[in-house]
């Protein structure tokens, strides 16, 4: 590889994380808005015109405030958990399908499970290592959950690696050209976007942070910049998930505009159950992974297997 191509996918790469960390802060500003419109209130609206600094504000109040370790915690672990929380949220933004070659990445879909599964680690060992027992049970609830939903995940992509017979997300682009699969996939669709509340720890699956039962869950014992990396992590990963199912579901035609605004409306939609329903009892969330999702996911699995069969053999 010639060096111009490494300065290229060095400075893509640039480029590309900043565009993510400008987004995310964008989409917490979004958030406290929705939820201030659903319950009745303005939001941010103080800080500049109709309250747009106030990322920048929160940003400077978290990374300036003093940093504080519990004496007993496992300080190393403590410190660099949130570090490689966020380095794995942006990581998975790397099997983005970029048409100009920056990365190509022909098993994407396994690339995205082996990060998403790497992330439960830095929340666990987070949880751990703050010595504290509300961040212990609220770091063994995101293992548990993350575990139980992530079954579902892997048995949808492989319906989609079935009739597509490709992991790559650019042959999403070609292949839905003319229809979504949003049409042919629709129970899985919405057992998806559940998946992906659980996955992303968002209400009404946000048992890792139960404030009103663990306090503050995982990140009890996190402070300023600690506290903010976990935020930026969670948020990195929400909007790499709207985008991704758009991609899978909603027509994937990367460079057209309407594709932003399906990803707006897909965090919308994030956002929107966050302000309405209230949290799950805990093993209510097992019993839906386990009693719901998983025989749901299989049996499409299974249709969809006899359904290319059925094609493969009309064709022949």
């Amino acid at each position: 590889m010639l060096w111009q191509e490494v300065l290229m996918m060095i400075i893509g790469s640039v480029i590309l994380v900043v565009c993510i960390l400008v987004g995310v802060a964008f989409f917490t500003l979004f958030e406290r808005k929705v939820l201030g419109y659903i319950q009745i209130r303005k939001g941010p609206n103080k800080v500049g015109f109709v309250g747009l600094p106030q990322p920048l504000g929160d940003a400077i109040k978290l990374f300036s405030k003093e940093l504080t370790y519990p004496l007993l915690s496992n300080y190393l672990l403590y410190y660099f958990s949130p570090v490689v929380n966020l380095f794995l949220a942006l990581l998975t933004w790397m099997i983005y399908p970029f048409m100009v070659g920056l990365y190509s990445f022909n098993l994407g879909l396994i690339f995205f499970l082996a990060c998403t599964s790497m992330g439960v680690y830095t929340i666990m060992i987070a949880g751990w290592s703050s010595n504290s027992n509300y961040a212990l049970l609220g770091g063994l609830r995101a293992v548990a959950q993350t575990i139980s939903y992530e079954v579902s995940l892997a048995l949808i992509l492989l319906s989609f690696v079935l009739l597509l017979d490709s992991y790559c997300l650019i042959q999403f682009s070609m292949f839905q050209e003319f229809i979504w699969l949003g049409g042919v996939f629709f129970p899985l669709m919405i057992i998806w976007f559940a998946s992906c509340l659980a996955e992303t720890n968002r209400t009404p699956f946000d048992f890792a942070e139960g404030e009103s039962e663990l306090v503050s869950g995982f990140n009890i014992e996190y402070g300023g910049g600690g506290f903010a990396l976990i935020f930026l992590a969670e948020y990195t990963s929400i909007l790499f998930m709207s985008m991704l199912f758009c991609i899978l579901f909603l027509g994937a035609n990367i460079y057209s505009f309407m594709f932003f605004i399906k990803l707006i409306c897909v965090s919308f939609v994030f956002l929107w159950v966050r302000g309405t329903l209230p949290r799950f009892r805990y093993d209510k969330l097992m019993y839906l992974a386990w009693s719901s999702f998983l025989p749901i996911s299989l049996n499409m699995l299974v249709f969809y297997l006899g359904l290319k069969i059925i094609v493969f053999v009309l064709i022949l």
